[in-house]
């Protein structure tokens, strides 16, 4: 039987077991989300031995060489020992710069990293507590263009890092944890090329980093944007899009409540069969999103999806 070995102590596990699982079953704090290899919370690393990893490709070389991994995707099936994820000794230290709510519902976070952090539009970064509760959110701000780190926390439910999300004062910090790349990102090869950008709720937040960038680049071709939101009151970047679709005439903004999207995407129509499409929401709205593109006659690998996965 495996024995797995972390914070100096030794657990008999039964061989094949998950490794998130046979941690949390011994009471190791470890932070998790999708369980998908998706988010990247609940990374540890391997100090000796090895486990069978369902997902290597899901980290960067050099993670791998270093000895992390992610325990959802990892089975034990020798003796292995763990260091877990430390927040304090790995991540980076960020002062909150604001607080504040464009919605009832959203709650837009601003952080100053105590090192200047280099990023692309599109991309994630784990977020960690005082606490230690960590979860990944996209970024929403554009490098080079904003002093802050930004992030929108959909807040319509409750759940431990919106929760405490909820009472961030602008004297606290947190922690960043791994900077990973995200499905969406912006081309220069696409600038002579359509562009639609779809999103529901908080899926705005990278879209808006992404558009921003095409926009800094002097993207050439038409971009139309699509924020599906559950009433006209969660469109919480209204204002900014409209600001930017005065600014830029190859840019069109649609803001379209829940129940007026069938009839939305009903009259979509594709200006050129070379169009990129950026999608980024909950499963179910991506399917949604991607099904009419497809009918519409656009090609799925002309679309690339970042789909929000509810905590597991």
């Amino acid at each position: 039987m495996p024995e797995l070995r972390v914070a100096g102590q030794a657990f008999a596990v039964n061989p094949g077991t998950n490794l998130l699982d046979a941690l949390l079953s011994a009471g190791v704090a470890v932070p998790y989300s999708c369980r998908a290899g998706s988010c990247h919370a609940c990374m540890v690393r391997c100090v000796t031995g090895e486990p069978l990893d369902g997902k290597p490709e899901a980290l960067a070389e050099k993670q791998r060489e270093q000895g992390w991994r992610l325990a959802c995707q990892c089975r034990m099936v020798d003796d292995l020992g763990v260091e877990v994820f430390d927040p304090v000794r790995d991540g980076l230290a960020a002062a909150i710069a604001s607080v504040d709510w464009p919605s009832p519902n959203v709650l837009r976070l601003r952080l100053t990293p105590e090192r200047a952090l280099r990023y692309r539009a599109g991309q994630h970064l784990l977020l960690w507590t005082a606490e230690g509760i960590a979860r990944p959110y996209s970024l929403a701000s554009l490098d080079g263009e904003d002093p802050w780190l930004e992030f929108h926390i959909d807040c319509r439910h409750s759940g431990a890092f919106s929760d405490a999300a909820r009472q961030f004062k602008s004297t606290e910090a947190l922690r960043l944890g791994e900077l990973r790349g995200g499905a969406l990102h912006y081309d220069l090869d696409w600038q002579q090329r359509p562009l639609i950008l779809m999103a529901a709720g908080t899926g705005l937040a990278p879209l808006y980093g992404v558009l921003r960038e095409a926009l800094r680049q002097d993207h050439q071709g038409n971009i139309r944007l699509l924020h599906v939101a559950a009433h006209s009151s969660e469109h919480y970047l209204a204002a900014e899009l409209q600001a930017l679709e005065v600014s830029h005439p190859q840019l069109q903004v649609q803001l379209v409540e829940a129940a007026e999207l069938p009839a939305a995407l009903a009259e979509l129509r594709l200006v050129s069969r070379q169009t990129i499409a950026l999608l980024c929401g909950g499963p179910a709205s991506i399917e949604t999103f991607s099904r009419r593109l497809y009918l519409a006659g656009l090609p799925r690998n002309q679309m690339f999806a970042d789909l929000f996965l509810p905590h597991a």
